[in-house]
């Protein structure tokens, strides 16, 4: 077989899915699983919460993937690790210390997901040419949330008639595990006789060129208007990051501690599926709008589409609606965080311009994480304190901390540009 004339659609389908499913299954399985194990809120996630942790860090360690090795061997190294380590958490849920083996084990699946992250998208900047990097960079994105959808619908759905199957929890989520382990060896063996051999593919980094890596970080907290983009970056998905974790257990555990019972099947089809294709509606009819209007004119309504949705929980909280109830505003919810996501994503691209554009794009998005990762672990101790019906309530008043940051966007030299060159332009394309 000749690598070299391969065409893309060979791999980057499937190479995207597999960048998308461990980190569905690290960020959003876990919690589903931990839930449905009856591990306390409060436990599981503070825990789960720290799984940010390494796509907050990634950034350290990018030269170090850079400077050893070929990135197309950290793809498949780093995907068989994570075949493994899937098999190990599924061996763990049978024993009595199961939380704490599979914690651990996610936790390192999370660093080796992050490194496969920065191998496979440095690896698809020299494996494509510029025209087919512009030809697939939609098409990355698509294979991505169909592994989130993948993870969050149907797997759900699929341990959900394991355990009606088997009579036991523990037991259906094993299987389950099994089954994703199986998976990601089977497509990592794929690649490993599909993936091209770049002839730029090769250690990049040399122990001289690290110090302009703190020249990077340096150049970045010195830009204009720092503190505003900081501020916007932390604060904007303040609501959005506090519900994160409390959203599942609520959904699913039982009305005698005050949640909605949500059936595991119910919960995979409307939250997994509908929610998640919701959210890709919402991230292209964003697109669409943000390339015709701009940023700034257009921030104000999608902050009110990304703030109103958190006041739903608490309305389901205190009114307890029917299950057709629950799935149209889980699905309104998703459709308006995936419009108010791509605001999001946008707002980082244009404030990471200059000569280090794509090293400020990873650290703005590390900081992203890390403005998720802090609300998460506190959220479950606030919400076992507080109970559902205020911990909601007080949560979607704090996220109206949201409409204080917006009025930062006009200050801001970047965005201002950005949305001179679109008025100029009068472009209608989609915006990744």
């Amino acid at each position: 077989m000749n690598l070299k004339n391969l065409s893309p659609w060979a791999y980057v389908p499937t190479a995207y899915f597999m960048e998308g499913v461990p980190y569905a299954v690290i960020n959003i399985l876990s919690a589903v699983m931990y839930s449905k194990l009856g591990v306390a809120n409060d436990v599981f996630i503070f825990w789960t919460s720290w799984l940010y942790l390494p796509w907050v860090l990634k950034m350290f360690w990018s030269p170090f993937v850079e400077g050893n090795a070929t990135k197309r061997l950290w793809i498949l190294s780093t995907q068989y690790a994570l075949a493994w380590i899937f098999l190990f958490i599924a061996l763990s849920l049978n024993c009595s210390a199961f939380f704490t083996f599979s914690v651990l084990g996610f936790f390192i699946g999370a660093f080796i997901s992050a490194t496969h992250d920065i191998a496979l998208d440095g690896y698809y900047m020299i494996a494509l040419d510029e025209k087919k990097q512009s030809s697939f960079v939609g098409w990355r994105t698509v294979f991505y949330r169909f592994a989130m959808i993948a993870v969050s619908g149907p797997l759900v759905v699929f341990a959900a008639k394991l355990q009606k199957l088997t009579g036991d929890e523990a037991s259906a989520w094993a299987v389950l595990f099994c089954a994703v382990s199986l998976l990601t060896a089977i497509v990592t063996t794929y690649h490993k006789f599909v993936l091209p051999r770049p002839a730029e593919d090769k250690p990049a980094v040399s122990k001289g060129e690290l110090p302009l890596f703190a020249e990077v970080f340096k150049a970045y907290f010195k830009q204009e208007n720092i503190i505003y983009i900081l501020l916007f970056i932390l604060l904007y998905r303040f609501g959005d990051a506090c519900l994160e974790k409390v959203v599942v257990p609520f959904l699913l555990k039982p009305e005698s501690e005050g949640a909605l019972a949500v059936s595991t099947e119910a919960f995979g089809y409307i939250k997994g599926t509908l929610g998640l294709l919701a959210v890709i509606a919402g991230n292209i009819f964003g697109g669409f709008l943000l390339s015709r209007y701009g940023f700034r004119r257009c921030i104000w309504y999608f902050a009110v589409i990304l703030v109103l949705p958190n006041f739903f929980y608490a309305y389901m909280a205190w009114f307890r609606p029917s299950l057709k109830v629950i799935g149209a505003l889980l699905v309104l919810e998703n459709f308006g965080n995936g419009l108010a996501m791509m605001a999001f994503t946008v707002f980082i691209m244009f404030v990471s311009q200059g000569k280090y554009k794509t090293s400020f794009y990873a650290i703005s998005t590390g900081i992203m994480a890390f403005g998720m990762m802090i609300p998460n672990m506190l959220s479950g101790k606030l919400q076992v304190m507080l109970g559902y019906r205020e911990f909601f309530l007080a949560v979607s008043l704090a996220g109206l901390v949201t409409f204080a940051v917006i009025p930062l966007c006009y200050k801001i030299k970047q965005l201002k540009e950005a949305d001179a060159f679109i008025a100029k332009t009068d472009k209608t394309e989609f915006m990744e």
